[in-house]
């Protein structure tokens, strides 16, 4: 693995395991200048009390975040839904503050999570279940599913899941359970040279994905890749392509499949 993987890899375990951002510390740093002489300038020509509330990354930040792939699996998967206008959504595990969200916001769509939503939200009906493991009465449930960024967790104990080394194997198998015949399955998971890690996720060899789906009775109709270099590529099912994106280190790949 080259340097810049590495530090990358490093940098998340510290930020967002541990609570140290040796980057963000450094640009508070930075700022920090520019913040002094703004509050002196401030403070000459406003005489009232106020508090200080520093706010040093945002000058150099964009408007938003619109570059990670989570933004992009969960804006255009909600496109698809709206355009193709099931009887029935289920989500199982994608963030209900981004994918689920989106499509709330223009119709009616079950959530199923292993972790508890304790909110009432508008246009959300959530469920708590372990799809390693689901509800007999879920067979033949809906006619479109969904299952953003969350397969690749199963069986790794993160979510609080029990641990299976094949729980992603399980949770093909119930979600084409879940789908009803000619349903239309919405699938997300980093895909790339095939690894575990523990117990983040699994990186799936898209082969890997398509050979269990088709197991299940669900065959592949379109597959896109996001990766930051490239952004959201329509590469095509054609086992050439399949092949090359495993052998790429990391994207996220999104598969499109009907149960036939």
């Amino acid at each position: 693995m080259k340097i810049r993987p590495k530090l990358i890899r490093l940098h998340w375990l510290l930020s967002a395991q541990f609570g140290i951002d040796p980057i963000k510390m450094f640009r508070a740093i930075q700022a920090m200048p520019r913040y002094i002489a703004a509050l002196i300038r401030y403070r000459s020509s406003f005489t009232k009390p106020f508090e200080l509330v520093p706010c040093l990354h945002d000058r150099h930040e964009e408007g938003g975040a619109t570059k990670n792939e989570y933004f992009w699996q969960d804006l255009l998967i909600a496109r698809k839904i709206f355009a193709a206008r099931p009887k029935k959504h289920v989500d199982i595990g994608s963030r209900v503050d981004g994918f689920v969200a989106h499509v709330a916001s223009f119709r009616e769509i079950e959530v199923i999570d292993i972790r508890p939503i304790t909110t009432n939200i508008p246009g959300i009906i959530f469920k708590q279940s372990n799809l390693m493991n689901p509800a007999k009465e879920m067979t033949d449930y809906c006619d479109s599913l969904s299952c953003l960024h969350a397969l690749e967790h199963f069986g790794l104990g993160r979510y609080g899941d029990p641990i299976d080394p094949k729980g992603y194997e399980a949770g093909i198998y119930n979600m084409a359970k879940i789908l009803r015949m000619e349903g239309t399955f919405y699938l997300s998971v980093p895909v790339g040279t095939e690894r575990v890690e523990f117990n983040a996720q699994h990186v799936f060899n898209p082969r890997t994905i398509v050979e269990v789906a088709k197991r299940n009775r669900l065959q592949l109709r379109e597959f896109a890749v996001f990766t930051t270099a490239n952004g959201w590529v329509d590469v095509g099912i054609l086992p050439e392509a399949l092949e090359s994106t495993g052998e790429q280190l990391y994207g996220l790949g999104n598969f499109t499949f009907v149960k036939i």
